[in-house]
């Protein structure tokens, strides 16, 4: 029997066009916490499918899941939560991304437009709590703005700047009409960088006149490249120069860092002496993608101001000429920028020697193969950094939480390789970081092997999340560091303080209880011997797993920075 063929309807609910907007953008997961506010949102979801939803233990993580996979994915990260505490808690994530250049996008759920203003539970005013911490927000009053509310989102978080957006949806806008035919989207803003912009031709061309002239070019790399995707263009401009690179944390993956131009790390937090050498020798410092902040140049002292000529490129315009006089800005994409540079040196071949580098990351790693192969128990933390690099293959990625891990392993973990395959939260350090944005990053490329490295402060901060490891068997390896201290603080207050130690020491952890606790298997390793074997039957195990290392503390061992910067 013939039946009636059903016209499709021709509204959807503002929930259903959430989701379809999220969709048309290319969306695939999110990650994020019920609640009563989002009751419509997650019936759509569930209803329309196609979406993965990955349910995490607290709004803080979701958003740092968001952040990991779209740092892998080149894809916006999507998370939510519901109203009130929903958006306090995944607050800290945004503030991140945001600073990072990361392109996440939050919702929150929100108490219903008509129930404003009337003391009702959960609410507050989520406009003005993430304006100050976000590229772009809104907060909406009607279904019918849900579709070009999201278009604009999307589109300010990739082009330009990337950044963070967070959009606040009300129960009853969830629950009104939006028409189907106004639910459209341009995927292309579901991806980063999504529109580039090319640099000013005339710049590029002083530019190329002053790197003509230079003798000890260098490369100071910041997230930019790997963000922007070129590596390529930044080792054939080097190769040119013959110039070393050196880079940021958040640049490390702007260069294999195995190739004779690779400088490492520079800075306060993973440089050395000897990268600092590097940097002081150079007459012309390139800024690719970097804001050449505190951090990355100790103060602004490395280079000193007046020293060396400086081009700085970033597609943010307000970057150039924020801490160092600029000779040549280059506003733009930095792979645009770069390509148009070795397009204005066509031909052109710097003779240049390269040996000061080599001598200089010589005696930087003889220092740490001396402490690397040290029996000496507590374990010293260079221990660990070389037996993780020993156990895993090239292309598996490292989270590093801040603390004791970020600067041990920025500075003595070789990416071997291009692309995004180490980070961590530099942009406000926030502890708790790593074991989430791991989880995000496996999401994102679940063919590598992650890991996420923390200080035991930080485990303190996310544990609950062992509990979505093991329900979505992520194969993630967890290495703790332990010593029960907050030990980056103890170590200013020794360098800084005249040792007046206050506050910085808690409690031991059996950490591998505690995750056994949550169904991880685990591992406690007391002694160096001990450490290449259970690392290797962690990462083999095909499931997730957690290995506490008994450690130095911070304070008492050779820190890896060039020197405590208050």
């Amino acid at each position: 029997m013939n039946r009636p063929v059903e016209a499709p309807a021709v509204a959807l609910s503002g929930a259903e066009a959430v989701v379809e907007m999220l969709k048309a953008h290319g969306v695939e997961v999110i990650f994020g916490l019920c609640g009563d506010t989002s009751l419509p949102l997650y019936d759509a979801l569930a209803r329309l499918g196609s979406i993965r939803h990955v349910l995490t233990r607290d709004e803080r993580h979701a958003a740092y899941m968001a952040d990991g996979y779209a740092r892998l994915s080149g894809k916006v990260g999507v998370c939510e939560g519901p109203s009130g505490g929903g958006a306090t808690y995944i607050l800290p994530g945004l503030v991140e991304a945001n600073e990072s250049s990361i392109p996440i996008l939050a919702i929150n759920t929100d108490v219903s437009v008509s129930s404003r203003n009337r003391f009702t539970l959960t609410e507050l005013d989520q406009r003005a709590l993430m304006k100050p911490l976000t590229k772009w927000n809104a907060v909406l009053d009607r279904s019918v703005d849900i579709p070009r509310t999201f278009r604009k989102a999307f589109e300010a978080m990739t082009t330009g700047r990337p950044g963070a957006a967070h959009i606040a949806l009300p129960f009853d806008v969830q629950n009104g009409q939006v028409e189907r035919a106004d639910v459209w989207a341009d995927p292309t803003l579901g991806s980063f960088p999504s529109r580039r912009v090319a640099p000013d031709a005339a710049m590029v061309e002083l530019a190329s006149r002053l790197l003509r002239k230079a003798k000890s070019p260098l490369f100071i790399c910041g997230g930019g490249v790997v963000l922007a995707g070129a590596e390529s263009e930044l080792m054939t401009l080097a190769e040119k120069l013959a110039a070393p690179v050196a880079t940021t944390i958040s640049g490390k993956g702007s260069i294999d860092e195995r190739c004779a131009q690779s400088v490492g790390v520079v800075g306060s937090n993973g440089g050395t002496p000897e990268t600092r050498a590097v940097v002081d020798a150079a007459d012309v410092v390139v800024f690719v993608g970097c804001r050449a902040g505190s951090v990355t140049t100790e103060r602004w002292r490395h280079p000193a101001a007046g020293k060396a000529r400086i081009i700085h490129i970033d597609v943010d315009p307000a970057v150039p000429g924020t801490n160092y006089q600029v000779d040549v800005p280059l506003i733009g994409d930095a792979r645009l920028c770069l390509a148009a540079l070795n397009e204005a040196l066509e031909g052109y071949q710097r003779e240049g020697d390269l040996s000061f580098v080599d001598q200089q990351k010589r005696a930087k790693f003889e220092k740490f193969d001396a402490l690397a192969n040290s029996a000496d128990t507590p374990i010293k933390p260079e221990r660990v950094v070389s037996s993780l690099s020993q156990c895993l293959d090239r292309d598996a990625i490292v989270v590093a939480d801040p603390g004791t891990p970020c600067p041990y392993f920025s500075a003595y973990y070789v990416v071997r390789g291009t692309g995004r395959r180490y980070f961590s939260n530099r942009a406000h350090g926030a502890l708790g970081y790593a074991a989430a944005a791991a989880m995000g990053a496996h999401v994102a490329r679940p063919q590598v092997k992650t890991v996420a490295v923390m200080g035991d402060g930080s485990f303190g901060m996310c544990v609950g999340e062992l509990e979505t490891a093991v329900r979505l068997k992520l194969p993630i390896t967890f290495v703790v560091i332990s010593n029960a201290v907050y030990g980056w603080i103890k170590a200013g207050q020794k360098t800084g303080y005249q040792q007046r130690y206050f506050s910085v020491d808690f409690g031991v952890t059996d950490h591998a209880k505690v995750a056994e606790g949550f169904g991880v298997r685990s591992w406690r390793v007391t002694q160096p011997g001990q450490l290449n074997e259970v690392l290797g039957k962690a990462l083999a195990a095909g499931e997730p797993t957690l290995v506490d290392v008994v450690c130095q503390p911070l304070h008492e061992a050779r820190a890896p920075v060039s020197e405590w910067v208050a």
